[in-house]
């Protein structure tokens, strides 16, 4: 049985992606540590947040996002720096203990590279034993990496496994359209739109990938 979460080891960062504030994200964040990277700290107030330290460069904080919070701890760095601002903020989350980081506003927005970057630092974190969630409310998104876990999805609604590499030994059970101990070429888009039917259960014995879910919509594939 897996051990519930320490509050104490459970962070939010902030990023600066779309954020919707949906039941499940209100949900994940509850009880939560945070810490905004830069112009991420706009979604605090949607969700009622209260970072316990804003970082990043702030050349996309506009001046009334600092009037609003001029209260809280800010870290400064020079924009001409070799990590981006959420990198940054992981990191100040880590040094403060975190294991388990939500990287919300990390998916979608302005900058696809940010967001591939986000998925990408995502895959590191959990090799490195950090438990990683990403999300824009809308949309929601895990590392996988060889090993057996589940993942709570509504009934009926989208995901699909992108792999980074090619993978081998997967099992997707609990879904409309099963795999038993499945290779997935490079490239492959085999794994690309599958259908819930409740938690979903997955195994992979080689290879790293992304599961990417719109928990809202029930569409089907």
């Amino acid at each position: 049985m897996t051990k519930p979460a320490r509050t104490d080891q459970t962070f939010v960062v902030l990023l600066g992606g779309a954020l919707s504030a949906t039941p499940r994200l209100r949900a994940d964040v509850a009880g939560a540590r945070v810490v905004a990277a830069d112009g991420g700290m706009r979604h605090a107030a949607g969700l009622g947040l209260t970072p316990e330290l804003w970082v990043g460069d702030f050349d996309s904080t506009p001046a009334d996002l600092v009037a609003a919070w001029p209260d809280i701890e800010r870290q400064p760095y020079p924009v001409a720096k070799n990590e981006t601002d959420g990198a940054i903020a992981v990191s100040v989350a880590i040094e403060r203990g975190a294991r388990n980081i939500l990287l919300a506003g990390a998916l979608g927005g302005e900058r696809s590279d940010h967001a591939l970057m986000h998925l990408l630092h995502a895959v590191s974190l959990e090799e490195e034993g950090f438990a990683i969630k990403l999300t824009s409310g809308e949309e929601e998104a895990w590392p996988l990496l060889p090993g057996v876990r589940e993942i709570d999805l509504p009934k009926d609604s989208l995901f699909s496994v992108l792999g980074l590499t090619p993978l081998s030994g997967l099992f997707i059970e609990n879904v409309r359209y099963p795999l038993a101990d499945f290779s997935l070429p490079f490239g492959s888009s085999r794994t690309i739109s599958n259908v819930a039917e409740g938690p979903i259960r997955l195994s992979l014995a080689s290879g790293r990938a992304i599961l990417i879910a719109r928990p809202f919509d029930l569409s089907g594939a």
